[in-house]
Parts: structure tokens; C-alpha cells; sequence
């Protein structure tokens, strides 16, 4: 959960915009730490939630049961991929390893192309302010475009970052491809 009380209020109070809008809720199925309160928030005012799994976290009882819909799968990867599937939008509350990890995975997407789905950080209480301090530096060191650090989009507010999103408009070709593939 984060020791700071305002990391759970954050994800109830997405959880609750989420279910008010008739926003269904995809995510990693687990039963515990932030992800957990959103779901049980989404759920407790009669919203929709799926969760895909793998089943080695199943068997560590960590998979939520009380889910609209559960997708048990044989792997990371293919949990990644079927989440990515079934999502229109990405964010990222404050976490650890899993939850940077999975976002710059969706990230590095948009920026090959692979998909054009809008990727948010919720920034609670500035968590990801280190995070968003090294990408301005990739820039700055000429490992990142500019156009590519514009793919993350970040606001501290859910209801902001939600508007973000439903404005987000990719490059439907990145510069990266060449001239001739426009």
C-alpha cells in the first residue's frame, strides 16, 4: 500500500471515478497492495473489473475471487499481452518493480508502434517525480525523443489525467520509421 495514507485514498478515489463513468476496470487480478483497493472500490459501487493472472500467483492466494471476470494464464508475458489487449488506456499508480516495469513495457510499445493506447501516471504526492526526472534526462542525453517522452502522459489528479487520456492522439507513423514507409 505504500506507507502514506493519500496512495490508498488515490486509488479509491480513481476506483470511484471509474465505476461512475462505466469505466471498466482491466488489471493484474491480484487481491492485495493498491491494485486490490481499486478493484474492491470498482466493485463496491457496481462496476466492472477483470483481472488477468498467472496461475503462479494463484497458487500464492494472491488472486482476487470477487472479480466481474478472472483470466487465469500460464505467464507474465501472456498476462502483459491479454491485459494490453483488453485495455483501452494504461496507468500506473505508485508501486514497486512490477508495476514501473509493466508501464514502460506499455510505453516502449507506443513508441514502436506496436500499439497507440494512452499511458498515464497517477503522480500521488509526487511518487513518480524521480521517474519522470530520468526520462527528461534521456532527452536531454539524446537516448530519448522528445516526441517519445510526450507518450507519458503524468497529472496528480485522477479526473485531469483521465482528460489527458481521451485527448491523447499518437503519431499514427513514429519518426523513428522512415520517410518512405510515410
Amino acid at each position: 500500500m505504500g506507507r502514506r495514507s493519500e496512495y490508498r485514498a488515490a486509488a479509491e478515489r480513481l476506483g470511484g471515478i471509474f465505476a461512475e463513468r462505466s469505466i471498466e476496470l482491466v488489471y493484474g487480478g491480484g487481491n492485495i497492495g493498491l491494485m486490490g483497493v481499486l478493484a474492491d472500490t470498482v466493485l463496491a459501487r457496481a462496476g466492472r473489473v477483470t483481472g488477468v493472472t498467472p496461475e503462479s500467483l494463484m497458487a500464492h492466494e494472491v488472486g482476487h475471487l470477487g472479480l466481474t471476470d478472472l483470466r487465469i494464464v500460464g505467464s507474465m508475458h501472456e498476462r502483459k499481452a491479454l491485459m494490453s489487449d483488453l485495455s483501452d488506456g494504461f496507468i500506473a499508480l505508485p508501486g514497486g518493480f512490477g508495476t514501473i516495469e509493466e508501464f514502460c513495457e506499455v510505453v516502449t510499445w507506443s513508441q514502436l508502434a506496436i500499439q497507440s493506447k494512452p499511458c498515464g501516471l497517477l503522480n500521488v504526492e509526487n511518487y513518480f517525480a524521480p521517474l519522470l526526472s530520468l526520462f527528461d534526462q534521456a532527452v536531454r542525453e539524446e537516448f530519448l525523443r522528445e516526441e517519445n517522452r510526450h507518450l507519458i502522459l503524468d497529472d496528480a489528479d485522477p479526473v485531469r489525467l483521465l482528460e489527458k487520456m481521451a485527448a491523447f492522439e499518437p503519431d499514427p507513423l513514429p519518426k523513428w520509421i522512415g520517410r518512405e514507409a510515410r
